[in-house]
């Protein structure tokens, strides 16, 4: 038997510009962090149905490919998992009423913005 691993915070970053996601993921999993990486909002919602309470962030931006929009996407979430730290970014104004608790950045924003976010994300 193997050493027990230690545990690993896990965030979820929904993204359709792959070098945004990539760029994401990799500076989350450099620092430690599990990640799992959707371009859609369909694709995170299906991870959220089967493992919302392993999660501590989930990032996504507004607009994504496919029907559902990244306002949607944090309004399943939340209802999901109340206590998921949810942040929606974008280049452009938020039109969309966002659920409770629940951040929005506009962008640009800083890599290190990320990282802060998800430390409180894992120890919350």
């Amino acid at each position: 038997m193997g050493q027990p691993q230690p545990y690993r915070a896990t965030a979820l970053i929904v993204e359709d510009d792959l070098m945004q996601r990539e760029m994401l993921c990799l500076l989350l999993e450099e620092s430690g962090y599990h990640v799992i990486q959707c371009e859609s909002a369909e694709a995170a919602e299906r991870v959220l149905d089967q493992s919302a309470g392993a999660l501590c962030l989930m990032l996504t931006d507004v607009q994504l490919a496919g029907p559902m929009n990244g306002v949607e996407l944090a309004h399943v979430a939340k209802d999901r998992n109340p206590k998921l730290d949810v942040v929606v970014t974008s280049g452009r104004p938020l039109m969309q009423p966002l659920p409770d608790g629940a951040k929005f950045w506009a962008k640009p924003w800083a890599p290190l913005d990320v990282l802060r976010e998800a430390e409180i994300a894992a120890l919350n």
